[in-house]
């Protein structure tokens, strides 16, 4: 197989090209259990023929709901090979959500990961007239297992299979993805084979991928972002190794030595912190080499060359401090791909100092969903910018009120553009334009070294005007104000306010550090944030920041709150985006009482 046109073809791409005895892989009970490219074929072949016995048809709904495993992507091959729609659903919202998009999509057989899933979805079965049968990957008492469903398969005719392949076309609805809204509910966006594949083809060559590499995967396989990674390693022929769980992330890159992986800027956050965490409790000449070379690395351009005596210093903590931290990542890590939200330009530039490029691409569950990214050459990437169109994709600027001069809302057009909404004409009617998808991120262009690279700057709808009447681009700010090792989350507010405030959540592991060599008595969370001394460190490192800022755009007040945002308290979307507005109504108290 030369070229390949739907999703399912990939796999047979890749046993013509690269076949692997190492395709996919997952960890049970301590051991890797590896599946070669052929027997992902034989088992993506059964699932097809036993959804043909459980009289499964084109364009039927199929949902999965499941953590990261190569029953993910076996089901996902076998039921589109039979011309049924997948429809992927995150593993951690709530069972009113389930309710609605299992009614919306009209599902008629779903595949879940455990118990915990096979409870939810069981709990919602009464009210989903469409719902036939759920199965499981794992074993879950009063639930049919994967390996029962597969058993459907015996006696099966493999030709069926083949003439229903040969009538699914490239602009055959392929999937259908609920995009997790702020409010009210979600959207199921359609993408085709063909929106799908021409994505793959125009990220493949951007990527540093062959057959000899593996890598980890942990994002959601049920978000587009990584969905269309793990087809761009099947087509490479890459080793693909499904993490146990983020709490097991840290144990499975140094088991498996990843040369790549994707993941969301969270993540990174994280990881920076914990860097920022191990020089605190170093001492003497240790400490100061370990200060020396994180603020190198936060200081690292890679389009300026580098002095002899920079080189001589970049070596030196190459060797001491840099190569720990590439160790802590497998040690063979050649780059990390970042999406799904906004990326501070600062991690870039301390983990590519540190040998490990980051990538930063952008996109949405609409356009299938990359739209730029950034090359893997450091003579090429724009640290602060999501990077060059792909191929095949055109992107314009449409500038609004508000908007800074050279801003505009990024508008984009090619084969990856969705179908459109499922059910919602009138909002695919709002959102796609003569094809032109508008995206609500508002963007600039950046010229460097010959090339016109992509800036965000905001959210259309998180852009919001002072009762001075001035605009505000809430995460430039956001993201200038994390660049302080003590805040962990920040949220900017003002809208209608005469000023711009901000709600923040410490870093409470380097603030617990500070409490206690500054002798500072607070230990909980609670008691740091509100400690005087702690309060005044906090403004004095944002008032610092302010500095980068007009008057009317800087922080005048703000509140520290003694809890983390996260996906479970509601008060993050499952890509770890801020819930904006459900944290204005969360917290209404405690806004109101900065602007008494």
């Amino acid at each position: 197989m030369q070229d390949f046109t739907r999703l399912f073809d990939i796999i047979h791409y890749q046993e013509e090209n690269y076949p692997q005895d190492v395709a996919f892989a997952e960890k049970l009970n301590g051991q890797w259990v590896k599946f070669s490219t052929r027997q992902i074929i034989d088992q993506a072949n059964k699932v097809s023929l036993a959804l043909l016995k459980l009289g499964v048809k084109p364009a039927d709904k199929i949902a999965t709901v499941s953590n990261n495993r190569p029953e993910w992507n076996i089901t996902d091959i076998g039921m589109l090979q039979v011309g049924a729609v997948n429809v992927p659903v995150y593993p951690t919202i709530s069972e009113h959500e389930y309710k609605f998009i299992f009614n919306d999509a009209e599902i008629k057989y779903a595949f879940v990961s455990d118990k915990n899933l096979f409870a939810k979805i069981s709990s919602i079965k009464s009210e989903v007239p469409s719902l036939i049968e759920i199965y499981s990957f794992d074993k879950v008492e009063g639930c049919k297992h994967f390996s029962e469903f597969l058993a459907l398969a015996d006696g099966g005719d493999l030709q069926q299979v083949e003439q229903i392949k040969a009538s699914v076309k490239p602009e055959t609805l392929a999937t259908i993805i609920y995009t997790s809204g702020t409010t009210g509910n979600p959207k199921g966006v359609m993408l085709s084979h063909n929106n799908i594949v021409s994505n793959i083809k125009g990220v493949s060559p951007l990527l540093p991928l062959d057959p000899s590499k593996q890598v980890l995967s942990f994002l959601p396989l049920c978000h587009i972002f990584e969905r269309v990674v793990v087809y761009v390693y099947m087509m490479h022929g890459v080793s693909v190794y499904y993490a146990e769980s983020i709490d097991k992330l840290t144990d499975n890159l140094k088991e498996v030595h990843p040369h790549f992986f994707t993941t969301v800027p969270r993540l990174l956050e994280k990881v920076y912190i914990k860097l920022e965490g191990a020089g605190a409790s170093l001492t003497g000449w240790k400490k100061n080499l370990y200060a020396n070379a994180l603020e190198f690395a936060r200081n690292y351009d890679v389009s300026k060359p580098l002095s002899l005596a920079d080189k001589l210093k970049k070596a030196v903590y190459d060797k001491l401090i840099y190569v720990k931290w590439r160790e802590a990542l497998g040690g063979q890590c050649e780059g990390i791909c970042a999406g799904a939200a906004a990326l501070n330009p600062l991690l870039a530039r301390v983990f590519t100092c540190a040998g490990i490029p980051i990538m930063e691409g952008y996109g949405q569950t609409e356009s299938s969903p990359v739209i730029t990214v950034n090359p893997f050459d450091l003579n090429k990437i724009c640290f602060g910018t999501v990077g060059m169109t792909i191929e095949g994709v055109t992107v314009q600027l449409e500038h609004r009120e508000g908007m800074a001069e050279g801003d505009g809302e990024i508008l984009a057009k090619g084969p990856n553009i969705m179908m459109g909404y499922y059910k919602r004409p009138d909002l695919t009617a709002e959102t796609v334009v003569d094809g032109w998808l508008r995206t609500g991120d508002v963007g600039t262009w950046v010229d460097y070294r010959g090339g016109k690279y992509l800036k965000i700057t905001d959210r259309v709808k998180e852009l919001f005007k002072t009762s001075g009447g001035k605009y505000i681009s809430p995460q430039q700010i956001e993201n200038k104000m994390k660049e302080i090792p003590y805040i962990e989350q920040i949220m900017a507010v003002g809208e209608n306010r005469n000023f711009v405030s901000a709600l923040i959540v410490p870093n409470f592991l380097n603030l617990s550090e500070w409490c206690l060599k500054n002798s500072v008595h607070a230990t909980t969370p609670d008691e740091m944030v509100k400690n005087p001394e702690v309060l005044k460190l906090f403004k004095s490192a944002i008032d610092e920041k302010n500095k980068n800022f007009g008057q009317w755009e800087t922080i005048k007040k703000f509140e520290l709150m003694p809890k983390e945002w996260t996906i479970e308290g509601g008060e993050l979307t499952p890509t770890t985006k801020i819930k904006r507005k459900v944290v204005l109504e969360k917290y209404k108290d405690v806004i109101d009482r900065i602007y008494s």
